[in-house]
């Protein structure tokens, strides 16, 4: 049995946070397998209920739309939750909309599975951050968060080949059915190792949403909204441009996705670190990071031994994730759950904005490498989202310590 302190809250080991985190990782890693898994099986999904590929494509987003809508809408509606519970509710929900998907008999139906399980997408992974920060001391807060966010960047790395070759090999309803049943084991997990914490703060709806409806918490997300989309613009344009303009086999894609997803997991235990010593300003220097990546990706792209540590920098660019979800519970006030969860609906509109825009410069004939030169104006644009951000952080210290002074 867990013992509790005075205030009930859960007496926690340092071996009890490491098995919660791998827990929590564990949700992450069976997400971030979902969403990215069907890339990779395009054509197969495509030959099965015989749609196009382009119609895959709308498979994508809708699970897309799905998190952007689930994120807030179910954080809302599990404001009252404790934290325990809503997380294993998500990711039941999660396993059963892969397993549906894996059923699907159409496209219709497909299209709406995938959109059920992009649903508690956000949410979960929301909700796992603030339990992994509220089990650290505040200047381990990022760390915590990148420690639970490594399952989603392992998936880039392990979990998406792998369910890309089982889909290859048997089907790509067994891809599917792969996520569910890690969303399963994820459940059982949490389960197991996650105590109930009564002493936790609870919400109620018009709470959250009155705290999160504020400048600091809108500001952040733009920033993630624009400044992750550079990565997903070159990111999504990888395959083709090592194809066409490296010029190597297909054989030599997945080694890029790899390299792509080795620098996610460098990248993510970095953030975390520094924003931890920096707190907000780290976000800055991420984003100077991410353009000069950007900037540099078009001239490397000329080359196979170029191109791979190329693609490792670009992956570096989710070193982004940890301090923009960290600074995002710092300002989101009594509206913790709606907050943290909304950055990844965010996370997502730059998952959209990236590629679409990186379709239009290509679709105009300026080249497949023109994605690194427009992820870059991307990156620009978020680093002025952060100046904003910034200015009226310091504006807003300067009122209050004012107000402070008169009194």
């Amino acid at each position: 049995m867990t013992q509790v302190n005075a205030t009930g809250k859960p007496m926690l080991s340092a071996r009890a946070i490491l098995l919660i985190e791998l827990a929590l990782a564990m949700g992450g890693f069976a997400i971030g397998t979902g969403e990215f898994a069907i890339m990779g099986l395009m054509p197969n999904v495509a030959q099965g209920p015989g749609i196009s590929e382009p119609q895959v494509g709308h498979v994508i987003s809708s699970y897309a739309l799905g998190v952007v809508v689930g994120a807030p809408l179910l954080a809302i509606l599990g404001a009252r939750m404790f934290r325990r519970h809503l997380l294993l509710l998500l990711m039941a929900f999660f396993a059963l909309g892969n397993f549906a998907s894996a059923m699907a008999p159409d496209y219709q139906a497909l299209m709406l599975f995938r959109f059920l399980a992009g649903l508690p997408h956000g949410a979960y992974f929301g909700v796992a951050m603030l339990v992994a920060a509220s089990m650290v001391a505040p200047d381990q807060r990022a760390k915590a968060v990148s420690r639970v966010l490594a399952g989603l960047t392992i998936a880039m790395l392990i979990g998406n080949p792998t369910a890309t070759w089982l889909g290859q090999w048997l089907s790509w309803r067994w891809a599917f059915g792969l996520v569910g049943l890690i969303a399963l084991l994820t459940v059982l997990l949490v389960a197991i190792f996650l105590p109930l914490d009564r002493s936790e703060p609870r919400n109620n709806a018009i709470r959250e949403l009155r705290d999160f409806n504020r400048k600091p918490v809108w500001l952040a997300l733009a920033i993630s909204s624009i400044g992750f989309a550079g990565m997903f613009c070159v990111f999504s344009y990888l395959a083709p441009t090592m194809l066409q303009v490296t010029g190597v086999s297909e054989h030599w894609i997945p080694v890029g996705l790899a390299a792509f997803g080795l620098g996610g997991i460098v990248g993510n235990i970095f953030g975390g670190w520094l924003f931890d010593k920096l707190g907000f300003k780290a976000v800055a220097w991420l984003l100077l990071w991410s353009i000069l990546v950007l900037l540099i990706f078009p001239l490397a792209a000329h080359s196979l031994w170029t191109i791979l540590p190329a693609a490792f920098a670009v992956g570096t660019m989710v070193s982004l994730g940890p301090p923009l979800q960290t600074h995002l519970m710092d300002v989101a006030g009594e509206a913790q759950t709606l907050g943290a969860a909304s950055n990844h609906s965010a996370f997502n509109v730059a998952n959209a904005l990236g590629p679409w825009l990186g379709g239009l410069a290509i679709s105009a004939g300026l080249g497949w490498t023109a994605t690194g030169y427009i992820g870059a104006a991307t990156g620009a644009a978020g680093l002025l989202v952060f100046w904003w951000a910034w200015t009226a952080s310091d504006a807003s210290e300067a009122t209050r310590g004012t107000a402070t002074a008169c009194d």
